[in-house]
């Protein structure tokens, strides 16, 4: 079957999901062949790339508002999505319409002629092409899997970021911390700037740095990150000597600041094309979101929703968990992909919760709640828990039998906490 311009988004994404069925190809040899026929050999604006494990979100979304608190237009790449597909692609904040997504699907459709993709591949060729549409006055990618061989790394960014390295994806990056670095340093590029987030980042991560000929400067040696001497907000510095007295960043977690503080590295490395006012840094710190990131919904049943996925997450999680100290039971509901280590993600966890809801979303690859409890047996050993093959009955359960002051954690894929969202907006 071939598209038409009748056709939906959703008949798009469907489309698209039966180009490669069951296998996912990695390469950038076909991105650059369809780049090329699309037309525009570079975006037009400064590009920030920003990759790594844990904190890429973040740090995207403190780009983004700085940047647009300094008066910038934005075109933001990201994936992958809580709710709706459109929420990939933003330009100035505002998620991309189904007829401008359609409208850049059909022109890759156009251009790429035999040539196969993916369905990662598809979107970020389509993003890229409604940027050029769009002209921002800055583009953030960020990466989908991994960074050397990742589709958006086909653009020769003008900085780069890893905001973290930590264990995902171990089966295609590799099982090390190392090997996990070296396929994230992909995206570094000689004679840029390459911004490492995390302190005590793997040496690999800097060394690749090195080797490809980037100008690395990394949270904790060349960037500082510090409590204020009184006690509020941080100093961020630079490896220029600049010191900058900030609030605390929006966003929950003390890793946070490693995120802020490589979010404004990336945009100081661009000074020299998009400067930004110290009261715009200010400003978008306050003012940066992200869904699903240890997001608080107040009540009488406390909602607390986290796509943590990995053990480096799930251990960040439990932190903010500690430092939120709900004051009744807490009732976890959890479900992940078939490809995640869920022994891992519960883990850190299992002295914080009272009661697990072991679930299920409606993702194809999502693993199987019996599956999940014979993997979790060990960990969860004498823990009060259940089983439901849905959300939605798992959240029923826990709400029925919460009372005031208890707090409902959401937490494992993005599909379980993307339910769960819908779930309380009805």
């Amino acid at each position: 079957m071939r598209p038409t311009d009748l056709w939906t988004l959703e008949d798009w994404l469907t489309w698209q999901s039966n180009l490669t069925p069951n296998r996912m190809e990695f390469g950038l040899e076909r991105m650059v062949a369809v780049w090329s026929r699309l037309g525009p050999p570079a975006l037009g604006a400064p590009v920030i790339t920003v990759g790594g494990t844990n904190g890429k979100g973040s740090t995207v979304a403190y780009i983004e508002a700085i940047a647009r608190a300094a008066g910038y237009r934005t075109g933001c790449y990201t994936s992958p999505h809580l709710l709706c597909y459109n929420e990939r692609v933003r330009v100035d904040g505002t998620a991309a319409t189904d007829q401008a997504l359609r409208a850049a699907f059909v022109r890759v459709e156009q251009a790429r002629g035999d040539i196969p993709l993916t369905v990662f591949e598809f979107g970020t060729l389509a993003a890229l092409d409604i940027f050029v549409c769009a002209a921002p006055d800055l583009v953030i990618l960020e990466v989908g899997l991994g960074g050397r061989l990742d589709a958006v790394n086909l653009i020769d960014a003008d900085c780069a970021v890893v905001a973290s390295i930590g264990h995902d994806h171990m089966a295609l990056l590799g099982e090390s911390l190392e090997a996990i670095a070296r396929e994230k340093a992909g995206i570094f590029r000689a004679d840029r700037p390459a911004i490492i987030g995390q302190p005590d980042a793997p040496e690999a991560l800097r060394e690749a740095a090195q080797a490809l000929g980037a100008r690395v400067f990394q949270v904790g040696r060349e960037l500082g990150c510090a409590a204020a001497p009184d006690g509020a907000g941080w100093v961020w510095s630079g490896a220029d000597g600049e010191r900058l007295a900030l609030p605390t960043p929006a966003m929950r977690g003390s890793f946070q600041h490693h995120n802020a503080a490589a979010a404004i590295a990336a945009l100081r490395a661009l000074r020299g094309r998009l400067p930004v006012p110290v009261a715009a840094i200010r400003a978008g710190l306050g003012r940066a979101r992200l869904p699903g990131r240890f997001q608080v919904f107040p009540g009488d049943v406390t909602w607390i929703l986290d796509v943590a996925h990995n053990r480096e997450a799930a251990q960040v999680l439990a932190e903010n968990l500690r430092e939120f100290r709900c004051p009744g039971r807490v009732r976890a509901v959890f479900g992940v992909l078939a490809d995640k280590v869920p022994e891992a993600l519960a883990a850190p966890l299992v002295s914080l919760v009272d009661t697990w809801y072991l679930t299920v979303s409606a993702d194809a690859r999502a693993m199987p709640v019996d599956r999940l409890a014979e993997r979790l047996h060990g960990v969860l050993a004498g823990v009060e828990q259940e089983r439901h093959q849905t959300v939605g009955e798992a959240l029923d359960a826990a709400l029925a039998a919460a009372a005031a002051g208890d707090c409902l954690l959401v937490f494992g894929s993005f599909t379980t906490v993307s339910e769960a969202i819908s779930r309380r907006g009805e």
